[in-house]
């Protein structure tokens, strides 16, 4: 049964709840249980015509440069070289954002790695950080200050395990300052309103599921996704604790 995003009640919620729940059943690892769960987004929310709500769903996870594979550290390195500004020498503790899984319209929305300048953002200071208008944001509503993710104090290590941080909600895309492309992809595909919801896995590593609508997505629909939050951090949070948030490269045909 398909879920009206513009009308997100009570029992859309509770649908929706059981079936992020599912998507996470015996899945290997963090990402492949995210592709789970964005192609779900993807597939089953719907307007109030019928059609489909979302033309690109994403999952971000955030996570140490030491931890990531060798081609996001890679990915990340370029990035860091290529910003504006003088030059920053990465470190393993340097936090990345990096980009788990993707599910949309076009072809290359449908791989993480042909992503060209999402795969892994670095975020090596509340400065650098404060220049992606949407990633600032994001952390903003879901309750954190920049440094709280940059560098996690032992504090807030020690008070993020049961905490959800809400949602990051923008209800008119078009002309937002917090969400860039504005003609590349905002007008040309159509999106009205962008919906972020995730909290906080193990080492304060923030996870986010973003959502960009077609739709008209109502303040209150919105409010509704914190509990989705919590049964996707259900879902991830086994694999962060076992250290399986990526895919285990297949061995090379001989």
């Amino acid at each position: 049964m398909a879920v009206d995003v513009t009308q997100f009640g009570l029992r859309e919620m509770l649908k929706c709840s059981l079936d992020v729940r599912e998507c996470g059943r015996s899945e290997p690892s963090m990402e492949s249980a995210g592709r789970k769960i964005c192609r779900y987004f993807y597939n089953e929310l719907v307007s109030s015509d019928g059609g489909r709500a979302c033309a690109l769903v994403r999952m971000y996870k955030v996570h140490p440069f030491g931890g990531l594979p060798p081609e996001l550290q890679r990915f990340a390195r370029r990035a860091l070289r290529s910003a504006d500004g003088p030059s920053i020498a990465e470190t393993d503790t340097m936090r990345c954002l990096a980009l788990l899984a993707t599910v949309g319209d076009e072809e290359a929305w449908n791989h993480r790695h042909l992503s060209h300048a999402h795969q892994a953002i670095p975020l090596p200071s509340a400065q650098i950080v404060s220049r992606a208008p949407m990633i600032a944001q994001l952390i903003r509503q879901f309750g954190l200050d920049l440094d709280d993710v940059i560098r996690p104090s032992p504090d807030l290590l020690r008070n993020t395990e049961g905490k959800t941080y809400g949602v990051f909600h923008v209800e008119e895309a078009a002309d937002s300052p917090y969400i860039p492309a504005q003609a590349q992809f905002v007008e040309r595909y159509g999106i009205r309103s962008v919906l972020g919801f995730g909290g906080s896995l193990p080492g304060a590593d923030l996870f986010a599921v973003i959502l960009f609508a077609r739709a008209h997505i109502p303040p209150d629909a919105a409010d509704r996704f914190r509990t989705i939050a919590l049964d996707a951090k259900g879902v991830l949070l086994p694999h962060a604790s076992n250290g399986t948030v990526f895919d285990t490269p297949k061995a090379p045909v001989r």
